[in-house]
Order: C-alpha cells, then structure tokens, then sequence
C-alpha cells in the first residue's frame, strides 16, 4: 500500500509527464537526435521529461532507455524537433498542393475527346483548334527553267500556305499549352508563321532534281513536350511567345504530309530570338 507522500509523488510525476511532453510527439515516427552535453547525441523517435531524467525510445536499439536530466543538452534537441516539425508542415503543404494539382489535371484530362485534332485550355474550357486547309505553290520560274534543260539539274522550290493573314482561332497567353492526340504515331510542333499577300507560309519546300525528294523548311518554336495518356500529348513553347501568326504541326518524317492548327497569339510575350529553322527530309 502506498503512503500519502508516495501517492504525492506519484501525482506530482503524472502532472510532470502531462506538462512535460515535448513537441517530440507531434512528429511521433521521425527519427530525430537527443543531443547530449558532451557533444554525442542518440538517435531517438520520441522522449519525455520525468524529473530528473529523460526517458527516450532509442532507434538504433529498438527499446525505451533513460538517462539523467543533467546530461542532456535540451534546448539544442527542441530547437532540432522545431526544425523538422517545420520541415513536416512545409512538406504537408507542398504534398497537399501536390495532389490538388494532380486533381485538377486528372480532372483537365477526362475533359479532353477522344478525337484526335489540337486543344486548348481556357478558364477550365477545352476549345478544339480547327484544322487548317493548306495548299502547294510552286515557282513557275524555276518550273520553266526545269523544262528547257534536258536533265533537271535545277531544284524545284514550293511553298506551302494556309488561306488568310490571321488565324481564326486566338490564345491570349504568352505561354500557351495545347493537348495534342494522335491517331497514330508521329512528330509534331509548334512553328512561326510568316505572313504573305493574304495568306501565311508554313514552310519552303526545295525539291532535289532526279531523286525528287523534298526537303521542307520551317521555323520551328522550342517546345517542351510531355505524354499525358497514350497518344495524348501535352506541348508548350519553351519561352514566351511574342505575338504573331503560329500553327501546331503533325508531320510524317520521309513524307510531305502535313495537318496544321494554325492561330495568332495577341499577347507579346518576352524577347525571343528568331526560331531556328528545322530542315526535315521527305519524299514525293
């Protein structure tokens, strides 16, 4: 039976241990140093303070040890634990913005058809991109020149062209990302569009004499590219755009065969330098 003093000291250390519990178990699970006066320290998940002592479960020996209050360096292992309590609230938020921003692109996903063609994003709206119509223009002069030489040792040019100045289709975005989904494997980007008498250049075309492979020029936009799903892309440019005429191109490699998404960005973006011009090689 135990006696009124030790009934009062058992009170006096519940209360001790009710006060006394650290900041260790807000993190309870992390592993943390229990540093100690003499420079060493034990890695520990949690401690408590009992009088003069400090009770800790010890990682490294999977048990509960204590050791002398006196020896134990306190303020450095709160101000440790103030440390990685602050390092887990950090890591909450950026884990729970995180997943709302995988939500809300699992959300932007669904919203894509299954069609394949061009889309693009607004205010949480998917807006298909028309396909353009483009057409082939050759130089005549070259064409004449061709026909009086009895090997045609001269290249053909051409020049492929959508129908007006300006895009039907607008983006107000510098940077603007699209979602492409092909019906089948095969390249695509984003170019600059020269405008020309009514109508915009996608690309120059050199035909090589004999062989009649074609070589077609285009000023193509840096992009970052990224697969979403299954034949469902997501491209971006990798600067600001600067305003002007622009398509999102599929192309076959070894083919002159084209599907253009053409529009106009209105909102300058910052300096670019011009767009590197990409050859690729096709055959009639």
């Amino acid at each position: 039976m135990l006696s009124l003093a030790g009934l009062a000291v058992e009170s006096w250390s519940v209360k001790a241990l009710l006060l006394l519990l650290v900041s260790a178990w807000l993190a309870f699970g992390a592993t943390f140093k229990l540093y100690l006066k003499d420079g060493d320290y034990h890695m520990v998940r949690e401690y408590q303070v009992l009088e003069d002592r400090v009770r800790y479960f010890s990682t490294e020996r999977g048990d509960w040890e204590e050791i002398p209050t006196e020896l134990v360096d306190l303020e450095k292992t709160k101000r440790e634990l103030a440390k990685i309590e602050l390092a887990a609230k950090e890591q909450s938020v950026f884990e729970n913005a995180e997943e709302k921003a995988i939500r809300a692109q699992r959300k932007e996903l669904s919203q894509i058809p299954a069609d394949a063609g061009v889309y693009f994003v607004e205010s949480g709206q998917i807006k298909a991109i028309p396909l353009a119509d483009w057409r082939v223009e050759t130089s005549n002069k070259r064409k004449a020149l061709q026909m009086v030489v009895p090997v045609p040792m001269v290249a053909g040019k051409a020049t492929v062209l959508v129908k007006g100045e300006h895009a039907s289709f607008t983006v107000d975005s510098a940077e603007p990302e699209f979602y492409i989904r092909l019906d089948q494997r095969e390249d695509f980007g984003i170019i600059r569009l020269t405008p020309k008498k009514g109508q915009r250049i996608v690309e120059n075309v050199s035909i090589v004499p004999v062989t009649k492979e074609n070589y077609e020029e285009q000023k193509q936009v840096e992009t970052y590219q990224r697969e979403m799903l299954p034949g469902l892309f997501k491209i971006w440019p990798a600067k600001p755009l600067e305003a002007g005429e622009y398509a999102l191109v599929q192309y076959t490699n070894g083919e002159l065969n084209l599907r253009v998404w053409d529009f106009s960005c209105t909102a300058a973006g910052g300096a670019q330098t011009a767009p590197a011009t990409d050859s690729k090689k096709a055959k009639d």
